[in-house]
């Protein structure tokens, strides 16, 4: 059984003392995760070690770092290193977002290293995919992320591949006006578990948790997680609000 997730992003928002509160109010919410039910929470760096102590005692809930370079150590300042989140017992880190790719420049050779160090150091890549409002005018976007899935992860064996859970985000859906249909989102991500079987097997695709990363809600997040393939979902603004997370919480499958 796949796992599902709900995972917060909460990007570049709160204080310190703000995240601490919302945490409290989550964790303490009374909602208990079990079997293939988590949740992720990719906290600003500086909160890393508040974020994972409070995780300490609630089972299947995880921190996971926004971002992660892609060497060990060296003259890179600003940067944070697989064995530096291992130091703080973070075992998840999101790759990839539509907004490092778009605001950072990076290129899917670049996730491709990232990816492979997360790997190396036993940290879960949440590997982020998707395609901009112009892509999916030109109905061109199974061909756009089959290209992001072949130059970041189709270099992985199998056994790493397992390894790594998959968010799409309809990037054209996000602060556009546009709204991407729970029936859209099944469809990528079907295509994308396609992808994988026509790469390394339908048993092995068949394992791969696949994250939907558009505006999720409270109000959406039932719907939307009951598609076949859709695994959970990639959280942003709802991740900020606790009973607005809690909801999304209980519409995991």
């Amino acid at each position: 059984m796949r796992k599902q997730i709900a995972a917060a992003n909460w990007k570049m928002n709160l204080s310190y003392q703000e995240g601490e509160q919302l945490l409290d109010a989550i964790l303490n919410s009374g909602i208990a995760l079990s079997g293939n039910r988590f949740a992720v929470f990719a906290v600003p760096a500086p909160y890393l070690a508040m974020a994972k102590s409070k995780m300490a005692n609630h089972p299947n809930f995880y921190v996971a770092a926004q971002n992660m370079y892609s060497k060990k150590s060296g003259a890179f300042t600003g940067e944070i290193s697989a064995p530096m989140l291992v130091s703080l017992g973070i075992d998840h880190v999101i790759i990839g977002h539509s907004e490092r790719r778009e605001y950072f420049n990076e290129s899917n050779e670049l996730l491709a290293e990232k990816v492979k160090i997360a790997l190396e150091h036993n940290i879960t890549p949440i590997f982020c995919c998707g395609e901009a409002l112009p892509v999916r005018e030109a109905n061109e976007q199974n061909s756009f992320v089959s290209t992001q899935l072949q130059e970041s992860l189709f270099s992985l064996t199998a056994e790493e591949l397992q390894k790594v859970v998959i968010a799409y985000e309809p990037i054209w859906a996000i602060g556009t006006g546009k709204t991407a249909s729970s029936e859209q989102a099944q469809e990528m991500h079907q295509h994308i578990r396609n992808e994988i079987a026509a790469k390394y097997g339908k048993e092995i695709a068949e394992t791969i948790s696949i994250l939907y990363g558009g505006s999720v809600k409270a109000n959406n997040a039932k719907e939307i997680f009951g598609k076949p393939d859709v695994d959970g979902g990639l959280v942003g603004g709802a991740s900020l609000i606790a009973d607005e997370f809690n909801q999304i919480l209980s519409g995991l499958k």
